[in-house]
């Protein structure tokens, strides 16, 4: 089994693969690293399982050691960690590869490798991103935007009489509540940001067909009324991880 890491802001996405697919998966809070709270709990995620090797994405510089460490020290397998010099699948063509995010990475690694080229991975994370793959099967760049959650919880806190609210489906475009009109803010106008930013890519790329695929916590939420998507998948970035993995044949 491969164990895989993508270790993000908030949660700790941790995977176990065999050499077709993503298994399982399951989140740690990535907070608990530092407070040495998290190996138990990954112990217990991998059960019994045989693991011959790790591969990680981090986007948290401080708890990237803490993860390794604990692998390392539990199963004394080989531990890849994904950046521009490791990654497999897809060229750069970007003018500071270090300063690509490793998940990013990923996610353009697995949308090539199932989807062709040119393809955009839209990622509803902490910060909402695209991520562009060239015709060339090239990692061309992208865009970033607030989260949902971000923007909505901003709101909240630099306001006195905003409340803090749980992103869901809202039908109407007109708020009856101030809940409401948040969530048409949020959800409504999420998409059509997603919607003019995929157009703008699609114009910009000459693409007549570019496939868009979803990831990220409200992937599902936000792809049900945008048929600009074509696939929501989970477990893109584990995906993604899983193939760089099989590539690495130093690491066999």
């Amino acid at each position: 089994m491969i164990l895989l890491f993508d270790i993000g802001n908030t949660n700790t996405h941790v995977g176990l693969a065999d050499h077709r697919r993503v298994l399982r998966q399951a989140d740690i809070p990535t907070s608990t690293w530092r407070a040495g709270k998290a190996a138990p709990a990954l112990v217990r995620f991998v059960g019994r399982m045989c693991v011959e090797g790790v591969a990680l994405c981090s986007v948290v510089p401080q708890a990237t050691p803490l993860v390794k460490r604990a692998a390392r020290q539990r199963w004394r397998v080989p531990v890849l960690e994904l950046t521009p010099e490791t990654v497999r699948g897809v060229g750069i063509d970007y003018p500071q590869p270090a300063s690509i995010g490793p998940d990013r990475l990923a996610n353009a690694v697995a949308a090539r490798h199932h989807f062709g080229a040119p393809v955009v991975v839209v990622d509803f994370g902490t910060a909402v991103t695209f991520d562009v793959v060239d015709a060339r099967g090239n990692y061309a760049g992208g865009i970033i935007a607030p989260g949902l959650a971000a923007m909505t919880d901003y709101l909240h806190e630099k306001t006195a009489l905003l409340p803090r609210i749980t992103i869901r489906e809202v039908q109407s475009a007109v708020g009856k509540s101030t809940e409401q009109a948040m969530l048409v803010g949020a959800v409504h106008g999420y998409r059509g940001l997603i919607r003019g930013l995929l157009a703008e890519l699609r114009q910009e790329l000459k693409a007549r067909q570019m496939p868009v695929v979803a990831t990220g916590g409200y992937a599902k939420l936000m792809a049900s009324k945008l048929p600009e998507i074509a696939r929501v998948e989970p477990a893109l970035t584990l995906e993604g991880l899983r193939l760089v993995w099989l590539a690495s044949p130093q690491l066999k």
